[in-house]
């Protein structure tokens, strides 16, 4: 928006009768009095504050031949009245912006126009340290955390509809929290059985490598990773003699007597038929099928 300068004030000239006139409105003699010459006539200065003098938009009032006179857009104001529709700076001798019918000096048309802080509706004008989230902006000392009211500046927040938390109060009140430390889980967790971990803590209970994204196993809440539970808890099959895991090949598994075999080991001595899921006979530690069984 342009800033403007008048031409300055203006003034009437004031003088004084030396010659036989009369006034051109009153008609009273002018001679020896003060007197003003507008349009080609002479007033007396009475008559010209009533037929001739312009009203000042400001005060209401004629704007009198021994005063000075501001002139901006067929508009005009006594030197006096003509300031800043909102600091009330004078005027007169300085440029301003002419806006929305108002007369502002330059300083605060820039208030005006700069965007206002959410927090105190204040304007953020040059210089002011701001911080700006999605359209709105605040005073750096404005941005505070919803629920601490501490100033968050420029610092971490997290947005939750309309409010703004620091860090701490956001992990206070709606982080979910790890159930091997306890402590919130700001970003990266993992969910095992609708219950909250951090990726870090979610390790195997033995050589305590990362679970994330890796097949593991559950026993009586505890985690292994395939090697450890292979290594250390898998039971071994009667047959082969390798630890029974649950995955890939041999996922099933038979238990007899205390005793466990993959679903693929678990054979007839004799004659080597799969006994899987049939009838079999247990003699001296050995498995038979029916038929071999009744030879023995």
């Amino acid at each position: 928006m342009a800033s403007h300068r008048h031409s300055g004030p203006f003034s009437y000239k004031v003088g004084t009768m030396a010659e036989k006139f009369n006034c051109h409105y009153c008609r009273d003699a002018l001679q020896g009095k003060k007197y003003v010459q507008k349009d080609g006539h002479h007033c007396c200065l009475k008559c010209f504050d009533k037929f001739c003098a312009n009203t000042c938009v400001e005060c209401r009032k004629p704007i009198g031949a021994d005063a000075k006179e501001v002139h901006y857009k067929n508009r005009y104001w006594h030197d006096t009245c003509f300031r800043c529709a909102k600091c009330l700076r004078s005027l007169a001798n300085e440029t301003f912006v002419a806006k929305d019918n108002k007369i502002l000096c330059n300083k605060c048309t820039t208030r005006e126009d700069s965007p206002k802080c959410k927090g105190c509706f204040k304007p953020i004008v040059a210089g002011d340290q701001n911080v700006e989230y999605k359209g709105t902006v605040w005073h750096k000392e404005c941005f505070t955390c919803s629920n601490c009211k501490q100033v968050i500046g420029t610092g971490s927040f997290f947005p939750k509809g309309e409010d703004f938390y620091c860090v701490t109060c956001h992990e206070t009140k709606f982080a979910k929290h790890c159930v091997k430390c306890n402590k919130a889980i700001t970003s990266g967790g993992i969910t095992y059985q609708d219950q909250p971990w951090h990726a870090e803590c979610f390790v195997c209970v033995t050589c305590s490598k990362k679970l994330a994204g890796q097949r593991f196993t559950a026993v009586e809440d505890q985690y292994y990773c395939v090697d450890c539970y292979k290594n250390f808890v898998a039971k071994k099959c009667a047959g082969c003699k390798n630890p029974i895991t649950g995955f890939g090949k041999g996922s099933s598994v038979v238990a007899y007597e205390g005793q466990s075999w993959h679903d693929y080991c678990f054979h007839c001595k004799k004659c080597s038929m799969n006994l899987a899921n049939k009838r079999f006979v247990f003699h001296q530690e050995q498995v038979y099928c029916p038929d071999c069984a009744k030879k023995l």
